[in-house]
């Protein structure tokens, strides 16, 4: 492996995280991450294996989405379900306010529930949700934290937990710096992608920080999901 990504740098900043960064190029970042993740994330994937497997038609389910970003995963998960015939209730959460108003900006109202919340003020609500679900989150943290982080998601869940993130090597840093150039400019999309995989685990880097009950799967491309589930 490349020396700088030997080991996980979750010391490095992405500049969508910072307070002052230039707003225009934030908004930008939003927009484009609907086409990025709908290449990459696997969002459709993971729905239809560790999601509706699960669901029935006969009843209504809730869905909680941490750290929503800029709001298109929710949003498509509440199409799919509609499509399929499924009541899907989805909460969506994020303490940054600038992505709070992108989302109510930019898509219809009805088809999810957005809140400027964290999951720790969440949990103060006593609220149950079917499933917790979670995209590019955990390579935010330090290590210390997604102990935490896991354990507000699965006091949260009566059911299933899936965290989605980015798998560090040296291939997937190396195509997404040749990519994204070409198709996403005049955003933080290469720039913090870059980075985001600087910060992002390897699976075993991932399973050394569990708690029991947990377990992570690799999935294409360069994808790590966390899943928990109840029995």
């Amino acid at each position: 492996m490349f020396s700088f990504l030997s080991k996980r740098n979750p010391s490095l900043i992405e500049e969508m995280d910072r307070n002052d960064c230039n707003p225009v190029l934030l908004e930008n970042t939003y927009k484009q991450f609907q086409h990025i993740n709908r290449l990459l994330s696997q969002w459709h994937r993971v729905y239809r294996n560790e999601i509706l497997p699960l669901v029935k038609q006969q009843r209504t389910y809730s869905l909680l989405d941490i750290g929503f970003g800029g709001g298109d995963i929710p949003v498509q998960l509440a199409q799919w379900a509609k499509r399929d015939g499924i009541q899907l209730h989805i909460t969506a959460i994020d303490p940054d306010r600038r992505a709070y108003e992108f989302a109510r900006s930019n898509y219809p109202e009805g088809l999810v529930r957005w809140r400027h919340i964290s999951s720790r003020e969440l949990l103060h609500e006593n609220e149950k949700f079917d499933f917790v679900t979670s995209n590019h989150l955990l390579h935010h943290l330090q290590d210390r934290e997604v102990a935490t982080l896991l354990k507000e998601a699965k006091s949260l869940s009566s059911g299933k937990v899936i965290f989605s993130d980015i798998e560090r090597s040296n291939i997937g840093y190396t195509l997404f710096n040749i990519f994204s150039r070409l198709f996403f400019r005049h955003s933080f999309i290469t720039t913090d992608g870059l980075i985001s995989v600087r910060r992002s685990f390897t699976p075993d880097e991932l399973k050394s920080l569990l708690p029991s009950g947990w377990k992570v799967k690799s999935m294409f491309p360069f994808r790590l999901l966390l899943i928990h589930e109840k029995s």
